[in-house]
C-alpha cells in the first residue's frame, strides 16, 4: 500500500505520513493512533473498507515518518506526572490541529473520526474543538484525562523496563510488551507480532518522540466536562481485560458523551486480536451508515 507524505500541514507546518485506502466516493473515516499507522493491522483496515469505508491512517508527529521535534526540551516525564510541565514540547490540542490541517489537504470538510489508545484522546480533542469537522467519534481504548480512572496496571507494565536501543533487542522487548498487554482470551501470534515490531524499528525508533507524546497527555487535563458539552453520534469500544489503559476509561468517556454507545469486549486487552477484526469494523461501519443516513 501507497505512503504518501503531506507538507505544511496545520499551524506547526509540519509534515504527515499517510495512506488513504478504500474508494474515494465512501464515506470518509480517520484513523488516529497513538503509534504508527501500521499500529492499525492491514487485516482491520480491509475488513473496514470491505464495509464500504474510505480509510485515512498516518503517522502523527513525533512518530513513523511525520515530522520528529528533535530540538525540543528533553521530556521530563517524571516532572510531568508532579505537574511541573516545562519539558512539554506541544499538547493534545496541538496534534488534533495536525489532523484538522490534514483534512484540509486532502480536502475534506468533515470526516468520521476513530481513534485508538492516544489517538483516542486525540480524537477526543478534535470532536471537543472541531465538532463541525466530525461527523461521527469513535473512542477505542481509550479515557478522558481524569488521572483517577483509566489507570495502567503498573505491576504488569513494570517488569518491561525501557525499549532497548538496538532492533533485535527492540523486537524481543516489543513481543513481550504486546504479551504483557495483550487479551487473555486472544493470545498473540509472536511471529506476526515480531515483524510488526521490525517494521515499526525500521521506520522509526525515536524513543523521545514517544515520551514526548505521553506527556503532552498529561499537560492536556482532564476532558470530561467538554466531552458533556458533545452533541456527535459516538462509539465507545474497550476490553474488560486492558491493562494499559483500564476499562474504567472507557466506561467514563461514555458516559460522559450524551447518547454514547458502549460495547465492551470480554477477554481483550489493549490490542486488536484478529478474531474480533470482524466485529470492531461491523459496529464502527454501522455507526458511520446511520450518521450518514444509509
Amino acid at each position: 500500500m501507497k505512503e504518501e507524505k503531506a507538507v505544511n500541514i496545520g499551524p506547526s507546518k509540519i509534515e504527515i505520513a499517510y495512506q488513504r485506502l478504500g474508494d474515494v466516493t465512501s464515506p470518509s473515516v480517520l484513523l488516529i493512533m497513538g503509534g504508527q499507522m501500521y499500529a492499525w493491522p492491514d487485516g482491520f483496515c480491509t475488513e473496514l473498507v470491505n464495509r464500504g469505508l474510505q480509510l485515512i491512517r498516518f503517522d502523527n508527529r513525533d512518530c513513523g515518518l511525520s515530522t520528529h521535534f528533535n530540538n525540543a526540551p528533553k521530556p521530563d516525564f517524571a516532572a510531568a506526572m508532579k505537574g511541573d510541565f516545562s519539558s512539554v514540547s506541544y499538547t493534545l490540542s496541538d496534534m488534533a490541529a495536525d489532523t484538522i490541517g490534514l483534512m484540509d489537504t486532502l480536502g475534506l470538510k468533515s470526516a468520521h473520526i476513530v481513534g485508538a489508545s492516544l489517538g483516542g484522546m486525540i480524537a477526543q480533542t478534535i470532536a471537543i474543538e472541531y465538532p463541525e469537522r466530525v461527523k461521527s467519534l469513535t473512542s477505542m481504548m481509550s479515557t478522558t484525562g481524569n488521572l483517577s480512572i483509566g489507570e495502567p496496571d503498573w505491576a504488569a507494565l513494570a517488569p518491561l523496563g525501557a525499549a532497548p536501543g538496538e532492533r533485535q533487542a527492540f523486537i524481543e522487548w516489543q513481543v513481550k510488551a504486546f504479551k504483557a498487554v495483550g487479551s487473555p482470551k486472544y493470545p498473540i501470534d509472536e511471529t506476526t507480532a515480531a515483524a510488526n515490531a521490525g517494521r515499526a524499528w525500521d521506520r522509526d525508533h525515536d524513543s523521545l518522540g514517544s515520551l514526548r507524546q505521553k506527556i503532552a497527555v498529561l499537560k492536556s487535563g482532564d476532558r470530561t466536562e467538554k466531552l458533556r458539552l458533545l452533541r456527535i453520534p459516538t462509539l465507545v469500544i474497550h476490553g474488560d481485560s486492558d491493562k494499559m489503559i483500564n476499562v474504567s476509561g472507557g466506561k467514563a468517556t461514555a458516559e460522559a458523551i450524551p447518547g454514547a454507545e458502549l460495547v465492551i469486549f470480554e477477554g481483550v486487552g489493549h490490542g486488536f486480536p484478529p478474531p474480533l477484526w470482524p466485529e470492531f469494523a461491523s459496529h464502527i461501519a454501522k455507526l458511520v451508515q446511520r450518521t450518514e443516513g444509509s
